[in-house]
């Protein structure tokens, strides 16, 4: 393909490298630095060299895609803002200390049942300067009214560090926070804040006061309640009031896409656009004028949908594709493409592990690389069926490119993606012409009727065509497993296939078949590793007790009768089954003992019945039992003592001072999470 064969892909390539081994390593920076300066001046050496001896270019272009790899190690270790010198997690000493605070809110958050969230900056800790972002939970009260962005607080809490998940396999929030930079929450109520006299006024908070605007404005013209918050999700990308059944809708159609403001919206907005310009004369003075155009639409939009990250990402990205479009080369696209990564990930590397980032990316590459192959089998003549192959051959290869992808993180793939962007995507295109368009309008106080009651009617039948496509969930393939090994084989073989699929020859059907066979061999390798695996797992349930066996691919579940009828448990048990390519055996109830790799474990329950005279090598707490644990530790001695989610707080307060001064380990999963035996 001749997009790898560009000298600035294999440099994007090797400073994306750079990146991910400084950012899961963590080298040591004078080491990064000092390699950096010794590759940099072999470097210049090197080129003046290279002037008159072109016979030692290859050395050159190792040393340009090494140096490329350790600008990409710096960079994110630059923009890892818990090594500042002035950042928070210095400054806090320990979790129990009550701390000062003085922060200016960035950003607001999708709300959860109980708490207000925002991204915030800190200033100052303590009266001291501080930096760095956290995340800001504030206590809802039936008076609780938004904080504007910008806003100053002060207040005093304790600086909380993530921590990691209660339950095996479970998503670590903690670890997706810190690759945002935010290394610590903070959990506060109104009635402690004081605001700031001060506001910053930065474009930040303009965008909020003036996306506020428009919000209230819809508000007032009487829209659609349930469909107010779908528009603003697709116009202005704030999430926040969607209902989950909706959200839910859209996932099983294959759509949940078109809920964020991304690649996709601003992509049609530049396909507008360029259609509205293509009236004007082709030369280098107009081109330059549909740029500048363009350009000024792209960032209008991002500054009226609030300069989420999303939104930057992808006008800027679309920004470099519109450079590629008006210069009239045939593989400047790729070019293009490729520059804006580069740029992005030198601004902002933290990117490079947001879901978005990488799905737009994908997406985008497989539709420029994929799409022209796909309408080679078959080329209608006719406008309208040619208009609707497109569609579909888009949706194709955007599909199979961030088939793998979607796979790994969600688990899930809906059958029927075709038909909803056949049906949706020349709709949305038209969507988001009226949306824009109103929400202009009630940018400048302009609430016309027509235009409000046309995309109400749009917007209502948009989704109720969504909820009639969910409703076919048989189509809906879930909880499908898929390893990190096998998702890079998985790329691989995509890759190999498509290539040969390009230019079929014998050298790409060879590496197709090597792909098809280490896709085989890590499927073979993950069943054996499972097949011999054996673990048993304590897990942490709030007021309840459950407990995994688990041999091979079967897993035997420990809990009451009605254990499984709770959504949280049945969530955290699907989470595991399906990150362990692993089922369901039974379901038994709690025992007193159980036997695990030659060790014994005792459970005492509340009503504290267990064999009298046997001991114990591990000893499960569970549902508050009135056990007197000092004279039970020095009859039986056991080498662990466990404590569940079901037993009271203050009883597992007791266990762990006794514990600790019978020098005996403790483990509560409330605090240290499951407790698991391998």
């Amino acid at each position: 393909m001749k997009a790898f064969q560009f000298p600035l892909t294999r440099i994007t390539i090797c400073f994306v490298l750079g990146i991910v081994m400084a950012f899961w390593i963590k080298p040591s920076i004078l080491i990064v630095g000092i390699s950096t300066f010794v590759l940099l001046t072999m470097l210049i050496g090197l080129y003046f060299y290279t002037i008159k001896n072109f016979q030692k270019k290859s050395y050159f272009l190792i040393l340009v895609y090494s140096l490329s790899f350790c600008i990409g190690t710096a960079t994110q270790i630059a923009h890892s803002e818990n090594l500042k010198k002035h950042h928070y997690l210095r400054q806090c000493k320990s979790p129990e200390t009550l701390h000062t605070i003085e922060l200016r809110l960035d950003e607001k958050l999708k709300n959860t049942t109980f708490n207000q969230r925002y991204i915030a900056s800190v200033k100052k800790i303590d009266r001291k300067k501080s930096t760095g972002k956290i995340l800001v939970n504030i206590k809802k009260t039936n008076l609780s009214s938004s904080f504007e962005i910008g806003s100053y607080l002060n207040f005093e809490a304790k600086i909380v560090k993530h921590q990691p998940p209660k339950n095996p396999n479970q998503f670590d929030y903690g670890q997706y926070l810190s690759q945002k930079s935010i290394f610590a929450q903070l959990y506060i109520k109104e009635n402690q804040i004081k605001i700031g006299e001060n506001t910053a006024k930065n474009p930040r908070y303009y965008a909020a006061k003036l996306r506020n605007k428009i919000i209230n404005n819809l508000e007032k013209s009487d829209f659609n309640k349930i469909d107010l918050p779908v528009i603003i999700a697709l116009i202005l990308g704030q999430q926040q009031d969607i209902s989950k059944a909706i959200v839910q809708d859209y996932q099983y159609a294959g759509a949940v896409h078109i809920l964020s403001v991304s690649g996709l919206h601003v992509g049609f907005i530049l396909l507008f656009l360029h259609f509205l310009l293509s009236r004007f004369p082709k030369n280098n003075r107009w081109n330059f004028f549909r740029l500048l155009v363009v350009f000024f639409s792209l960032w209008i939009f991002a500054f009226i949908s609030g300069l989420s990250p999303s939104v930057l990402r992808s006008v800027t990205m679309f920004c470099f594709i519109a450079v590629g479009m008006y210069l009239k080369r045939e593989t400047n696209i790729f070019h293009t493409l490729t520059v804006s990564i580069l740029l992005i990930l030198l601004v902002e590397p933290s990117f490079l592990f947001d879901i978005g980032f990488q799905l737009s990316y994908i997406s985008l590459f497989f539709i420029l690389w994929l799409q022209p192959l796909i309408t080679r089998i078959w080329s209608p003549q006719n406008k309208i069926i040619r208009y609707f192959w497109n569609i579909l051959t888009v949706s194709f290869a955007a599909q199979i490119g961030t088939l793998p992808l979607s796979i790994y993180y969600f688990h899930q793939f809906p059958g029927l993606f075709f038909i909803t962007n056949l049906i949706i995507l020349p709709a949305l295109g038209a969507i988001m012409a009226v949306g824009v368009f109103v929400m202009i309008l009630a940018a400048f106080d302009c609430m016309l009727t027509y235009p409000l009651a046309l995309l109400e009617w749009m917007v209502h039948l948009l989704n109720k065509i969504i909820s009639t496509i969910a409703s076919f969930e048989t189509f809906v393939i879930k909880d499908i497993p898929l390893h990190s090994y096998l998702l890079i084989s998985l790329y691989l073989l995509l890759i190999g296939i498509v290539l040969w699929f390009e230019k079929p020859n014998f050298n790409r059907f060879i590496f197709a078949s090597f792909c098809v066979l280490l896709f085989q061999i890590g499927l073979l390798h993950i069943q054996y590793e499972n097949e011999r695996r054996r673990e048993w797992i304590v897990f942490d349930i709030k007021n309840s007790s459950l407990i995994t066996d688990r041999i091979g691919k079967e897993v035997t579940i420990y809990g009451h009768d009605t254990i499984l009828n709770n959504p949280f448990v049945q969530q955290n048990l699907t989470t595991y089954l399906v990150a362990n390519f692993s089922k369901m055996k039974q379901k038994k109830a709690l025992k007193n003992v159980f036997f695990f790799n030659d060790k014994k474990i005792l459970m005492i329950d509340s009503l504290c019945v267990y064999p009298k005279k046997n001991n114990a090598d591990i000893v499960v707490l569970i549902q508050s039992p009135k056990v007197n644990l000092k004279r039970f530790l020095n009859d039986r001695k056991p080498k662990v003592v466990v404590a569940d989610g079901s037993n009271f707080k203050s009883y597992v307060a007791l266990w762990k001072a006794t514990c600790e001064k019978e020098k005996i380990p403790f483990h509560a999963t409330g605090e240290k999470g499951f407790y698991k035996l391998e």
